[in-house]
């Protein structure tokens, strides 16, 4: 289908706080400011995640602030063996408190709870710091860290604009960028897990929005070298209009090619088995060899929340926007299915 590329810097909002300039960007041109959202407080949701991995171990960092709950989490998963370590703070009615910045750029992120403490710094020239102290990670041993990431030369994101094609006021303003490259250390007790530049990588997921009443949202990105280059991708689908524009991209050494429709495959008697994920436009092929999962659930009142994630590796071949075709093995990544209800 065809798809609305937007290449200049457009607002999200309207002038009654309405979404608009629905479709999708190489770059993040858009401009948003919660302040301006024609919708209750406790409706807007605004997450920031760094994904990141090494041969040995993947690390999810995520700030969410959802309205009537927010959410910082930090998991390790071993991807030796089937260990995982998982921290989880969650706040009552965070109403934009954490103070999430309303640009993916240039602001960063500071969450503290007592002695604990979550840094994402913009640094500038595309450079992000991760930061880390958490004392009794997992409530035994201590976890501290830092890393950074930069980003490929002349490198391209995936944003997208898209609205609820029954709920005027819902959109989600997105942007993934899943090829940094990741530098540094955490060490969790006696332990440590070394990031290496070209050996380590990292994704980026930035989402601001207004949620609608109900959603299920399948999503997908991995990142790794491959054939001598360095090969990423997002993929993903919900009850969003994607009309304007998909989630969809691959990458190459950074530079984005663009997908039409995606779909997951799930074998659903067993979500540890192979998965399949295929393109409308047979550009895409590729299978997911998970290696572990893990279950997030949120409940407060009315508001439910509940994310199957799944760990693992993904092969397959993908037709580039000049023709070409390039196959892959083992990116190391992620599948999710999120289904919310307000």
């Amino acid at each position: 289908m065809p798809q609305n590329e937007i290449s200049s810097s457009l607002s999200v909002l309207d002038d009654q706080g309405q979404a608009q300039n629905f479709g999708w960007s190489r770059k993040p041109v858009f401009f948003y400011d919660p302040a301006l959202v024609y919708a209750p407080r406790g409706r807007i949701t605004e997450s920031d995640r760094y994904i990141v991995h090494t041969p040995t171990h993947l690390v999810v960092f995520e700030i969410r602030d959802d309205g009537w709950l927010g959410y910082m989490g930090v998991s390790v998963i071993s991807l030796r063996d089937k260990k995982r370590i998982t921290q989880i703070y969650k706040n009552l009615f965070p109403f934009g408190t954490y103070e999430l910045p309303t640009n993916s750029i240039s602001d960063s992120v500071r969450w503290r709870r007592k002695k604990t403490h979550l840094d994402f710094i913009c640094m500038g020239n595309g450079v992000k710091i991760i930061k880390t102290d958490i004392p009794r990670f997992g409530h035994h041993r201590n976890m501290k860290g830092a890393l950074v990431l930069s980003e490929p030369e002349s490198s391209h994101s995936l944003v997208t604009n898209q609205p609820w094609r029954n709920e005027k006021n819902a959109f989600r303003y997105s942007r993934c960028s899943p090829w940094y490259y990741a530098e540094g250390v955490i060490q969790i007790g006696s332990s440590e897990i070394i990031f290496t530049r070209g050996n380590a990588w990292g994704i980026f997921d930035w989402n601001r929005g207004v949620r609608p009443k109900a959603d299920i949202r399948y999503w997908a990105a991995a990142c790794g070298m491959s054939g001598g280059k360095q090969l990423s991708f997002c993929v993903g689908y919900s009850w969003a209009d994607f009309s304007q524009g998909t989630e969809n991209g691959f990458f190459v050494d950074g530079m984005l090619h663009k997908l039409d429709q995606v779909t997951f495959h799930i074998p659903l008697s067993n979500w540890l088995s192979p998965w399949r994920f295929t393109s409308n436009d047979n550009r895409l092929e590729m299978t997911f060899f998970p290696h572990q999962e893990r279950i997030d659930r949120r409940r407060l009142f009315f508001y439910n929340s509940t994310r199957r994630q799944v760990f693992g590796f993904f092969s397959g071949k993908v037709q580039l926007d000049d023709g070409s075709v390039i196959e892959f093995q083992n990116l190391t990544g992620f599948a999710e299915r999120s289904k919310m209800q307000f």
